[in-house]
């Protein structure tokens, strides 16, 4: 097993995360991300995981309730709490811009 990642392989990692490293951090990240891999390795070598062993706390059976017809606001009423209005419509602030 090697001792840390390439410079290459950092900078690889660091490509696909969309980040720039200084030359400080990719010494840095040889040693940590080949630790992490190392470790992430080990948690494959587990053996007896089965999927049909995994299980939830909380039953697959959901109880639901009858849908029913409540009273329904009229527009005068949502409307009169509103910060911004127009017209019989609610305002809201652009979210997305050009």
């Amino acid at each position: 097993m090697k001792e840390a990642l390439t410079e290459q392989e950092v900078l690889h990692v660091a490509h696909l995360a969309r980040i720039a490293l200084t030359s400080e951090e990719i010494e840095k990240f040889r040693v940590q991300l080949k630790i992490l891999l190392d470790e992430v390795d080990k948690i494959k070598e587990v053996t007896g995981y089965d999927e049909q062993l995994m299980f939830t706390p909380v039953s697959d059976t959901v109880s639901l309730r009858e849908d029913e017809v409540g009273v329904m606001l009229t527009s005068d009423q949502v409307l009169k709490n509103v910060p911004k209005k127009n017209g019989n419509f609610v305002e809201v602030p652009v979210m997305i811009h050009e």
